[in-house]
């Protein structure tokens, strides 16, 4: 199987790629990039599959159709908060280019000063391109596997006592962590930390529930009222599928990025609906 990704650039005089107009075309955009790159891996057993995806450059973009030589405006439709991990490049997985996208990458996606400080400029100085806000977790985790290893474990903490920078990271991540397992409890019974998969069971579902936590944080803390014009959703990227996550209705089909729950009933729902998904019961079947 043979894929190209190419990012082209054309003739000086090719229509700019219009900017989405509300949160709405945002997120479709967004969701219809996703789709679009995982498709490209389909069928790779077949070698005799070629695919090829074409990313259109804006040449302002790129700072080679000024007859000024100014640098170019920053007008990028979407800031992704995403996971330090090097497997997920956000630009290539949402199928866009070049100040398309105001990406901050930090381990587990923490909410630290220096992320919201960088948010806010962005809602301050990039507000006539700018509709949504997106937190994006992603599967094997490392960050929330270690939160989720000293959960399970007390003692792996101590390592952790003079590393204050890394603690900072994985404590903010432990209350999701014992959040996720309380739901997993209750949905499974006390038996299910018996089974050999309830690690990764308890990893993926305290990801979800990280990256919708955030996406709420991000709302309340930023004032975004208006979520027709800008708004804040959350997704998990799936390494094995290349496709993004977020748990939908049971029964219903599998989102990729949804809105996070807006209060404190919503997010007990929440948590039933990811220990309920297909994604996380498949996990847990008995016999293991």
């Amino acid at each position: 199987m043979r894929v190209d990704i190419t990012y082209r650039y054309g003739a000086q005089d090719q229509p700019a790629r219009s900017q989405p107009s509300d949160s709405d075309a945002a997120l479709r955009r967004l969701c219809d990039g996703n789709r679009a790159f995982a498709a490209l891996f389909d069928d790779s057993a077949n070698e005799a599959t070629f695919r090829q995806a074409i990313v259109a450059l804006d040449p302002r973009d790129v700072g080679i159709a000024t007859r000024t030589h100014e640098a170019p405006k920053q007008r990028p439709f979407a800031a992704i908060i995403g996971c330090a991990d090097a497997r997920v490049p956000i630009e290539l997985i949402f199928n866009e280019g070049p100040n398309d996208l105001f990406v901050l990458r930090v381990a587990g996606n923490g909410l630290g000063t220096d992320v919201l400080g960088s948010l806010k400029f962005a809602i301050d100085h990039l507000s006539d391109s700018l509709r949504l806000i997106v937190v994006l977790g992603h599967s094997e985790c490392g960050a929330l596997s270690t939160a989720v290893d000293i959960f399970l474990d007390p003692a792996g903490y101590l390592p952790l006592a003079t590393k204050h920078s890394l603690r900072s990271i994985v404590d903010r991540l432990l209350v999701v962590v014992q959040a996720s397992s309380r739901g997993l409890l209750t949905m499974f019974g006390a038996d299910v930390v018996r089974h050999p998969k309830y690690r990764q069971a308890l990893i993926e579902a305290s990801t979800a529930t990280n990256a919708a936590l955030a996406a709420y944080s991000i709302e309340q803390e930023l004032g975004t009222t208006d979520r027709k014009r800008l708004r804040a959703v959350y997704g998990v990227y799936l390494l094995e599928t290349r496709t993004i996550w977020a748990a939908g209705p049971p029964g219903g089909e599998p989102l990729a990025l949804a809105a996070p729950p807006q209060d404190a009933i919503e997010f007990t729902n929440f948590g039933s609906t990811i220990v309920r998904s297909e994604r996380i019961r498949s996990l847990l079947v008995w016999p293991p």
